[in-house]
């Protein structure tokens, strides 16, 4: 961690995301504390936290950058059953808390969770706050799949999904592209399973010169 900045505590200046280490996927600077200001303006930057509990709060900003425009979202055949059965209940924000425990909760092929009680909180009160947002697939009036993410101007910030059934996070994502339409949405750091959705990754430069012009813009997630 010598070679890591850390943000003063008295103003909490986040430095150019050009001084992000390459290696490890963009990390920029570290502090002591998370709090609803530093978020939403890390995001403004095409900054975000991800760290891990007894960890100080790591901020990274990845070159280049994982994106998905909405247009470019891929339906694959099978999906595409999926989507003519039509087996979940789209809502938005009626259940922001537990979408976030959901993404929290052990899977196979992760150990642990970056979704601290910290983050938790904070992200909770930014949904309180107008910022962060859900989007719940439901079946049988019950919660079994979804994502949860930032909206600044027309950007959504994507931060996690999960699914309990097959295909759940996937509608999710497809409601997302398709009735509420960002002009881009933020995936962070690339992955196979992104790929196979549309995702591409873009020179990180390009994403802050969109995220700067996109801010006096307006999403509206119903």
């Amino acid at each position: 961690m010598s070679q890591i900045t850390w943000l003063e505590d008295t103003n909490y200046k986040f430095p150019d995301v050009s001084a992000a280490l390459t290696e490890p996927d963009g990390l920029l600077v570290a502090s002591e504390r998370l709090t609803p200001e530093l978020v939403i303006e890390a995001y403004t930057r095409g900054i975000f936290p991800w760290y891990s509990a007894g960890q100080p709060v790591l901020w990274w900003s990845p070159n280049p950058r994982c994106v998905l425009y909405p247009e470019k979202f891929h339906v694959s055949r099978s999906f595409r059953r999926t989507l003519n059965n039509s087996p979940f209940e789209i809502k938005t924000n009626t259940a922001f808390k537990e979408v976030m425990l959901a993404c929290a909760a052990p899977r196979v092929e992760e150990a642990g969770t970056w979704i601290t009680e910290t983050m938790l909180s904070v992200y909770c009160e930014l949904h309180d706050k107008g910022f962060a947002h859900s989007i719940e697939c439901w079946h049988q009036n019950k919660l079994v799949g979804g994502m949860y993410g930032l909206i600044l101007g027309d950007i959504f910030f994507g931060e996690s999904m999960f699914s309990k059934k097959k295909d759940a996070s996937k509608v999710a994502m497809f409601h997302l592209c398709t009735s509420i339409k960002p002009f881009l949405i933020d995936a962070q750091v690339y992955s196979d399973h992104l790929e196979t959705l549309g995702a591409e990754e873009i020179d990180r430069s390009n994403f802050t010169d969109i995220i700067t012009a996109r801010l006096d813009h307006q999403l509206n997630i119903g």
